[in-house]
């Protein structure tokens, strides 16, 4: 070999045995590039392993990271996971050996606890570039170093001029924790990559730590080939493949985020996979669910514990009973978890995503259960499965209601591609003015949006206009037409068949009496939804949900309190956002028994809630219920 390059240590590693690497052609500014900027004028020795996550995200397009659900993860949040899941117990038990007085007895316990902790044994199943396995194994060698610099005060002894530890006789490697111990599953090639490079540069940056406490040179070079984490299908493969149930302590990361309705035909097969024929409603589930599923089917009859990142829709509406009642059932209960909060990453763009942290398993644990919610953490009873401390009660898909009340349906639904629905006033007027006979034809429209901020908009309701009338107005004609051609091109057979009634809404709902309006989805901060009454002329579409003959009554009850603290705990979220179901929130809600005099003092008070609103005509409903 040439000198100029046996002077550089052998890495080896196996990083790029299995590749046949093709070298790009370098011109001036990369080598530049390389040679000076990333070289000789950048010190690589104390770079965070975990950058390397967020530089893995950068190279791919929004879109890649969209339809894989990808989110990287900050060291911040990586800790709100390991930490309750294993990091805080360790950490206590290490400040408890430490005010041992006795020296030898002291040593014992370090030396015990140094090989408990080398013992442990972690997987992440769905890894991504290794932000969690790398922080892992940072955290615990910082904690290895921690008892290593414990040993060496309480037993150091100076022989030859050598410091040793522990008792003299005895040999000592002051290293006892090795990234063999941690397991990892990632479908993504450049990613398994990534992870591996992140945790060879944990393992340096630490083993210096270690040489500056013993004051002894460690060897590092050359790399031993690392083969623990995987490539592949977490959700095809068997995780004992990977690591042996009965060897393996915790399961850790953040899969995949995608929604139940966002999943590509592959992901949806994976979903039918992992809960096969017989599980309740599992096509409503979201991606990440599935990791849920292969979680609790691995740690059957084991000592593992696990603790995921997911979205909060997990947590939240149909999908506690769809998803956690038959785990429950299984004997899994949730022993820590973190209430709704941002997720962001370490990467450029942040994911803003929202998310639940759920620690759980199926081993006895008499551990105090923690629940956190805006940074603070409660010590409660127990941990149900809407994160909430109470009982271990499911709130199901009910269609009819629980208490004898009016049934909450659906707005009219235009499935119209707007050509119907979607007319300003000025629209609405330039096609009267020319042909006055469409007046009858036009209705004030109200979304969710419009009735939230006293926004105008009107559609062509031609449920009782005959077809010649339709026909003597060409704008009208041309609109009925274009639906027509907009059903008949769908991929849906049940618009195709919408395509024989274009004049119409592809679902009509609309009451001939007062409703209830209820916009369906609603801003978190908001402590009351706001809701109002409407009249039967004005067209309520179906980001809208509507109670037909409503009374003053109903609304008092819908506007209560209570019914807003129920809506807060059972609800599907849109990010953290309220999302109000008919047969989750509404058919579940037990009304109360009132007198009639009490029934009359709750008519009142509804009364003067409406009073109150008009005494701001300029506000809208989204000004007056801002906090």
């Amino acid at each position: 070999m040439d000198a100029s390059l046996s002077a550089f240590p052998y890495v080896n590693g196996g990083l790029f045995a299995d590749e046949n690497i093709e070298i790009p052609q370098l011109n001036e500014d990369i080598y530049n590039l390389l040679l000076h900027n990333a070289s000789e004028s950048f010190d690589w020795s104390e770079i965070s392993p975990t950058i390397f996550g967020a530089v893995f995200e950068s190279t791919l397009n929004p879109e890649t990271r969209r339809s894989g659900g990808m989110h990287y993860t900050s060291i911040e949040n990586i800790h709100k996971v390991i930490a309750p899941l294993f990091l805080d117990d360790l950490e206590k038990e290490f400040e408890e050996i430490q005010t041992v007085s006795v020296t030898k007895t002291k040593l014992s316990k370090l030396d015990a606890f140094q090989k408990k902790i080398a013992e442990l044994k972690f997987l992440d199943p769905a890894c991504g570039s290794g932000n969690f396995l790398t922080e892992t194994y940072i955290s615990l060698r910082r904690l290895e170093n921690r008892i290593i610099q414990a040993k060496v005060d309480a037993g150091k002894k100076v022989v030859s001029g050598q410091i040793t530890l522990g008792d003299v006789e005895g040999d000592f490697d002051p290293i006892q924790i090795s990234i063999r111990q941690f397991y990892g599953i990632e479908v993504n090639d450049f990613a398994v990559t990534v992870a591996k490079t992140a945790l060879w540069i944990a393992e340096s940056q630490m083993m210096k730590e270690t040489e500056d406490i013993i004051h002894m040179s460690l060897k590092f070079l050359p790399l031993k080939s690392y083969a623990n984490i995987v490539e592949g299908n977490a959700l095809r493969m068997d995780w004992e493949d990977v690591v042996a149930k009965n060897e393996l302590d915790y399961i850790m990361g953040n899969p995949p985020f995608v929604g139940a309705r966002m999943m590509s035909k592959e992901q949806k097969e994976d979903l039918l996979l992992v809960f096969g024929s017989k599980w309740k409603n599992a096509g409503n589930l979201d991606y990440v669910s599935c990791w849920y599923k292969k979680s609790a089917d691995f740690m059957v009859g084991t000592k593992i514990c696990s603790a995921l990142v997911s979205t909060n829709s997990v947590c939240q509406g149909e999908t506690v009973a769809n998803l956690w009642k038959p785990l429950f059932e299984m004997g899994v209960h949730i022993d820590f978890a973190h209430r709704t909060f941002r997720w962001d990453s370490e990467a450029k763009i942040k994911a803003h995503v929202h998310c639940v942290i759920v620690g759980f398993s199926i081993t006895d644990n008499n551990q105090p259960k923690r629940l956190y919610a805006l940074d603070r953490m409660h010590i409660v009873d127990n941990i149900n499965a809407y994160l909430i401390e109470a009982p271990d009660i499911f709130i199901e898909n009910r269609k009819k209601p629980i208490s004898s009340v009016s049934n909450v349906v659906f707005g009219s639904m235009p499935n119209d591609g707007g050509i119907l629905s979607d007319y300003s006033f000025e629209n609405k007027e330039e096609i009267v003015k020319k042909y006055p006979l469409a007046r009858s034809m036009f209705k004030a429209f109200i979304g969710a949006k419009e009735f939230l901020h006293n926004k105008e908009r009107y559609c062509l309701w031609l449920k009782d206009i005959s077809p010649n009338e339709v026909k003597k107005v060409p704008p009208v004609m041309d609109a009925v037409l274009k639906v027509k051609l907009l059903r008949e091109n769908s991929n849906r057979e049940a618009t195709k068949k919408l395509a024989e009634y274009p004049m119409l809404f592809g679902e009509v709902r609309q009451p001939e009496d007062t409703y209830i309006i209820i916009p369906r989805h609603s801003l978190q901060n908001r402590r009351y939804i706001p809701l109002g009454f409407m009249s039967p002329d004005v067209i309520c579409g179906d980001s809208n949900l509507l109670m037909p003959n409503a009374t003053l009554y109903d609304f008092g009850i819908m506007m209560s309190n209570v019914h807003n603290a129920w809506v807060r705990s059972v609800c599907g979220r849109i990010k953290s956002d309220f999302r109000y179901s008919v047969n989750i929130v509404y058919n579940n809600f037990p009304w109360p028994n009132p007198t009639e005099e009490q029934k009359q003092k709750i008519a009142q008070t509804a009364q003067a809630i409406l009073d109150a609103r008009t005494l701001y005509p300029e506000c809208s409903l989204a000004d007056l219920y801002d906090d």
